[in-house]
């Protein structure tokens, strides 16, 4: 029973992090999508009789901080991909065995 609760726990905080991985990404895109709007209204604003709105000027902060939307998108939706899936839980683990090793040489 005790072992369930905790399992049941240990989801839950799972779950919980996943969750606020999600919303902050959707924050992301969402101010990005924003920003990006004003200042293609104002890059319109701005432009002379004839002249295009095709300049590097207008997409460079759309390009770098697109870079680091897609970068924080691969790490909330791929992060099996590098790590592996129980990555994480193995290397806590790890240093917990390795932390237990270190405290039993002393005593």
């Amino acid at each position: 029973m005790e072992n369930r609760e905790f399992n049941q726990k240990e989801r839950f905080q799972i779950a919980a992090k996943r969750v606020k991985q999600l919303k902050g990404f959707y924050t992301h895109a969402l101010i990005f999508i924003l920003v990006n709007l004003v200042f293609v209204y104002i890059n319109f604003q701005k432009l002379e009789e004839g002249e295009s709105y095709f300049h590097w000027r207008n997409f460079v902060t759309f390009s770098f901080w697109g870079i680091g939307l897609l970068a924080h998108g691969a790490s909330v939706f791929l992060p099996n991909l590098i790590f592996g899936r129980n990555w994480e839980s193995k290397k806590i683990k790890e240093f917990m065995d390795k932390d237990s090793n270190k405290t039993d040489r002393y005593e």
